[in-house]
């Protein structure tokens, strides 16, 4: 982490470089170009938090309403030495892409999703998902996994990305508690076969159940 904090800024032009960077983060092109994601409302963010994940930078409404979570939120990413921005409704709202935005957003750091990067230990279940193409679906997913217990998500072969803000929504807080990897086919058998453990498929290509 940097070892000084950095300045809160106060933002009010749309044309602003760091506003417009903030927007590019909902295309999945300047997200990979990035290795950044968008993630927005106090309670996905305090889920961030509580699992040891920060923004590299929070952006709050003006004259937004006070809450405890959120001066919690403001002093961890001060901390850190995040970047903390105010700016308008409306430019939030530009942001993240919604007519009615949360008061907060932030811009997180995407983290390492390699198959090897796994603990297969850490958890008796872990979903795997291949060709998921509805992030929707990949949210739930996401929030089943961390209903049940499960270790997280591994994605196979092209699937929707995890870090995108529909994804992200969807989760409601989920891709913060659970682990994700992404792999090919090719590569996930033989990780699967280095252990023990029992792969159970379901399918929608056949009649049968």
């Amino acid at each position: 982490s940097p070892t000084s904090v950095m300045p809160r800024r106060e933002i009010t032009s749309y044309s602003n470089p760091t506003i417009k960077a903030l927007r590019s983060l909902r295309e999945k092109k300047h997200r990979q170009r990035e290795r950044r994601f968008l993630a927005e409302g106090l309670r996905l963010l305090t889920d961030a938090r509580e699992c040891g994940r920060l923004p590299e930078t929070l952006v709050m409404a003006e004259k937004r309403a006070p809450h405890p979570l959120l001066d919690a939120l403001e002093r961890a990413v001060e901390a850190a030495g995040g970047e903390i921005i105010e700016t308008t409704p409306d430019i939030l709202s530009k942001i993240t892409g919604k007519d009615n935005p949360q008061a907060v957003a932030g811009a997180f750091a995407e983290w390492d999703t390699r198959l090897e990067g796994l603990d297969r230990s850490a958890a008796p279940i872990w979903l795997v998902a291949q060709a998921l193409r509805d992030p929707g679906n990949l949210g739930t997913m996401l929030r089943t996994g961390d209903a049940v217990g499960a270790g997280g998500l591994i994605l196979i072969d092209d699937c929707a990305d995890p870090f995108g803000v529909e994804a992200v929504r969807a989760s409601m807080g989920a891709i913060f508690t659970q682990n994700l990897a992404r792999a090919r086919w090719e590569d996930f058998l033989p990780w699967l076969r280095q252990g023990q453990g029992q792969l159970v498929a379901a399918s929608l290509r056949q009649a049968v159940p």
